[in-house]
């Protein structure tokens, strides 16, 4: 009965020592870790991959880059109706088959919706997006308002092309109908 008692003191002394053990090494190989972690990267460049809803053709890539305190858009769209398209930033980089999943536009300082012309407005307005007869569009926009970090960021929030032209006036969707396109913006290698 002592020899079995024994073992177990033992065994159990032995568990304890590996268990110190190992915690100490984890303490160093973290302290070794984030000696060797590179300072922070910023993030100076963006993209979203549009996918088309469910009863649409739409599809493109929008480009997201910070250059000198402003954010330039760069979007290519193809499979659109010909005409104007509301073009918005949305709260959840989702996409569902009906785009309603990307929720209301991104709108974290309580703003009113208007066009970017307007100083104060949803940080996602980004007026309307012009498709040609072959249903292509291209826009180049530059803006102040988009940010990669702080409560403002757009990343991970999502891209949504509407099927109808943004109204600038009405609250707080800009009449733009249904989604089209969405896409999650993620951040991209420089």
């Amino acid at each position: 009965m002592t020899t079995k008692v024994s073992k177990g003191v033992l065994t159990l002394a032995v568990g304890s020592m590996v268990c110190v053990g190992l915690s100490g090494l984890r303490g160093t190989a973290q302290a070794q870790h984030e000696k060797m972690a590179p300072a922070k990267a910023t993030i100076t460049k963006a993209v979203a991959i549009l996918l088309p809803t469910k009863a649409s053709k739409a599809e493109g890539r929008v480009t997201f880059t910070e250059e000198g305190g402003k954010v330039k858009v760069h979007a290519e769209i193809s499979g659109l109706t010909p005409g104007e398209h509301g073009f918005h930033i949305h709260e959840f980089g989702v996409w569902s088959e009906d785009g309603m999943a990307s929720g209301g536009h991104f709108n974290p300082t309580a703003e009113k919706h208007a066009g970017t012309d307007t100083a104060k407005r949803h940080v996602g307005d980004l007026g309307n997006i012009t498709a040609n007869e072959n249903g292509k569009a291209t826009l180049d926009l530059e803006d102040a308002s988009l940010k990669f970090h702080g409560p403002t960021s757009i990343i991970g929030r999502g891209v949504v092309v509407h099927e109808k032209a943004d109204d600038f006036k009405t609250q707080p969707t800009g009449n733009a109908g249904g989604r089209a396109a969405v896409g999650v913006i993620g951040v991209a290698k420089p």
